[in-house]
């Protein structure tokens, strides 16, 4: 007997990448804040990084050992080499060095904003590469093309305008106002495009590797494992104190349990699925929502003056991202409508059986019904 779908579990499949990306973005809003409240109170970023990983690295493991067991493939030389290029490059060695380095020199609100550019570039990468469809002779292609440019209006809105100031929200919460004072806004800006460079070609690479290497919580466990080395060795380059390595047990253990375990686990896992499930494009269209919810947030929690520009350009790349998303479903609903199966008749298989003409066909129906009266 054939089990009964309810049409709440048909939406809530259709829909699960996209609860899961906005999960992942809220999970990355509040990252921000903690770590920009720990750098305050003097953790080291690369530090913080190197530690982040490892947190990460044995959270996942026992997730990745027993339940991909029979699942995970067999680990070659040259694959290995290519995790550890997408260690260093992406969202975890080198891209969150200098990610959190831009940070300390300038301010969440301004680094978020920068990030925002990472769908526009990753979709002009996938689309050079070919792994995104992109068609401008029909509405699937319009809407992607224009909503990825839509997106990065708005971020070119949120950070050339500013426009008049909300005042600032009274009861927000005095002690984890930042008195912080950014030293060099020139090096985090150079600091954050580089990151947001080397994050957009690890979003592609993600998709090549996953096809090679589809275990997503091993993978998530060697990004980790791997990317807290790397990590760990340009720290010890740079940084030669001993007391850099040390961490309080208040702000900067806390900050570090929850990197760790929600973002470089469970949200690289959740990167991954998805992009396997939907592609690179699909999952870094989803990255200026954190955006938003750290302007909302900056504007209750840490009393920050929250400018119109900064809501405006919010309202644009919504607009862009609702876009983008509506042209890959349909683009996926066509792809998926080209795979379906025809089905053929043994005659069809046969070259011999084919029939070209309709007076062919009607000379072999008669010869098969002449047949079927000797035959009776």
């Amino acid at each position: 007997m054939a089990l009964v779908v309810s049409p709440y579990m048909k939406i809530y499949r259709r829909f699960k990448p996209h609860l899961l990306m906005v999960l992942a973005q809220i999970g990355y809003a509040c990252l921000y804040f903690i770590t920009d409240a720990s750098f305050n109170h003097g953790m080291n970023p690369h530090v913080f990084v190197t530690y982040r990983h490892i947190m990460g690295g044995l959270v996942m493991f026992p997730f990745a050992y027993f339940l991909e067991r029979k699942a995970r493939p067999k680990l070659t030389l040259a694959l290995f080499m290519e995790i550890f290029v997408i260690s260093l490059l992406g969202r975890v060695s080198l891209t969150l060095n200098m990610y959190f380095a831009s940070l300390k020199y300038t301010s969440s609100s301004f680094v978020t904003s920068i990030a925002n550019t990472i769908p526009s570039l990753t979709f002009l990468i996938a689309v050079i590469l070919r792994m995104e469809a992109l068609d401008v002779r029909n509405p699937r292609g319009i809407a992607k093309l224009l909503g990825t440019l839509i997106s990065l209006a708005g971020v070119i809105t949120m950070t050339s305008y500013k426009g008049p100031a909300i005042q600032s929200f009274s009861g927000a919460s005095q002690h984890i106002r930042s008195n912080f004072v950014h030293k060099s806004w020139t090096k985090g800006s150079i600091l954050v495009i580089a990151s947001c460079i080397t994050w957009s070609i690890w979003y592609i690479m993600q998709g090549i590797t996953l096809k090679k290497y589809p275990a997503q919580l091993s993978l998530t466990t060697w990004i980790n494992c791997i990317g807290a080395a790397q990590s760990a060795v340009f720290t010890v380059i740079i940084q030669h104190k001993r007391a850099a390595w040390r961490i309080t047990y208040n702000n900067d253990f806390w900050s570090i349990i929850y990197a760790g375990v929600v973002c470089s686990g469970i949200t690289i896992f959740i990167q991954l699925w998805c992009t396997k499930q939907k592609g690179p494009v699909f999952v870094t269209m989803f990255s200026p929502l954190a955006t938003a919810l750290v302007a909302i947030l900056a504007y209750f929690i840490l009393g920050e003056k929250l400018h119109i520009g900064r809501i405006v350009g919010a309202v644009i790349i919504i607009i862009g991202l609702y876009l983008v998303l509506w042209g890959k479903d349909r683009d996926q609903n066509h792809f998926k409508s080209q795979e379906q199966p025809t089905v053929i008749s043994d005659n069809q298989k046969d070259p011999k059986m084919q029939v070209g003409s309709s007076a062919e066909r009607q000379v072999l129906q008669m010869d098969l019904e002449e047949k079927d009266k000797t035959d009776g």
